[in-house]
């Protein structure tokens, strides 16, 4: 049977991404059991009629079904295994969606070891970061049984883009994936962040660089987009911690090994974002490898209002630069004739005054 509003929606793990995507939820029509270890967290969705539940079990016991949004591996195993545990309260052929950032080994052994209970399980990790949970357009990326996806879509698109939520695969897939689309973000951060720093020290406008990478085989959504929070405000988005974003790259290393693939690079940008977590602790915005850079370098990577911003921008002020350097260069040369002339005037003057002596 298909999600509908009278479907009971149980939320554990109201954070920054938690409470976006309930109040959606919520806005949706769906009917709330939701559970966080701050009670403060779900005091909205209580005033608009959302049931608090003290424990992960009560949560699955009066729902349909169990949404996990989690920190890590270890704390989902946690909600899910625990004394009071998701486990402890599911009805035998109920349905838990793990939205967490994670990896499958929690939800494997659930279905090894509860084989006979007929337990739905899916993966369903989301990309947007905060700011598209708060807006209901995150991007979704499930893993488990095409039945159950087509079942709980309402559920998904009451969250997320309906464009962008995307059934990956079997179990698991949509932790895989989410782990592959976070290591190559950072990767992309990594890679800017340094070829920023080199460029601007070599001489090159800053506007003027990004813009000739725009208009390259090399741009990227984050050259073009992500990394204007930064180079604009200086934001180095603190509204996902750097600690969040090394344990997402200690969990993408992990996943390499565990499937016997070399991961060389991402474990170099993982020793940098470590490096920038020692530096700046563990609250610092997920973007502070630039901030490592910067400070490595003495630099500061910002953008002015008269710094070109796209290819064309580039184009004009080059054509500009071009033109002021041309009259400058005349008027060198006019100088240089003036000058000359002047010379030549006094050097005829003192040789006819020499003559008339």
């Amino acid at each position: 049977m298909t999600a509908t509003p009278s479907t009971r929606v149980g939320f554990i793990g109201l954070g920054n991404m938690g409470s976006g995507m309930t109040h959606n939820l919520q806005k949706a029509g769906y009917a709330l059991v939701v559970n966080d270890i701050r009670r403060e967290s779900a005091a909205a969705l209580l005033e608009n009629g959302a049931i608090w539940a003290d424990t992960p079990a009560e949560v699955a016991a009066q729902s349909d079904v169990v949404i996990t949004m989690l920190p890590t591996p270890r704390h989902v195993d946690t909600v899910v295994n625990g004394k009071n545990g998701i486990l402890a309260g599911i009805a035998d052929g109920g349905c838990w969606i793990d939205m967490s950032t994670s990896v499958p080994d929690v939800a494997n052994g659930v279905r090894f070891d509860h084989a006979d209970r007929g337990l739905r399980i899916l993966d369903a990790p989301v990309s947007g970061m905060s700011v598209g949970a708060a807006s209901g357009m995150l991007q979704i990326f499930v893993g488990g049984s095409s039945d159950d996806f087509e079942e709980l879509l309402p559920i998904f698109k009451a969250m997320g883009d309906p464009e962008r939520i995307l059934h990956v695969g079997a179990a698991g897939t949509g932790y895989a994936v989410k782990l592959m689309i976070n290591q190559l973000w950072f990767s992309h951060l990594v890679a800017t962040a340094e070829v920023l720093s080199i460029g601007v020290k070599a001489g090159v406008d800053l506007g003027v660089l990004r813009a000739s990478l725009i208009a390259s085989p090399a741009n990227s959504n984050f050259v073009q987009h992500d990394v204007l929070s930064i180079l604009g405000d200086g934001d180095y988005d603190e509204g996902f911690s750097i600690a969040l974003a090394c344990k997402d790259l200690g969990l993408s290393i992990d996943l390499a090994r565990s499937v016997g693939v070399p991961a060389e690079l991402s474990g170099l940008v993982e020793q940098i974002y470590r490096r920038a977590r020692a530096q700046y602790g563990d609250s610092a915005g997920e973007m502070s490898p630039v901030r490592l850079y910067e400070d490595l370098s003495g630099i500061n990577l910002r953008l002015n209002d008269s710094t070109p911003s796209s290819p064309a921008d580039v184009v004009a002020a080059v054509a500009a630069a071009e033109e002021a350097a041309e009259v400058s260069a005349n008027a060198a040369v006019a100088a240089s004739v003036a000058a000359s002339a002047a010379a030549s005037a006094v050097a005829s003057s003192v040789n006819a005054d020499l003559a008339s002596a």
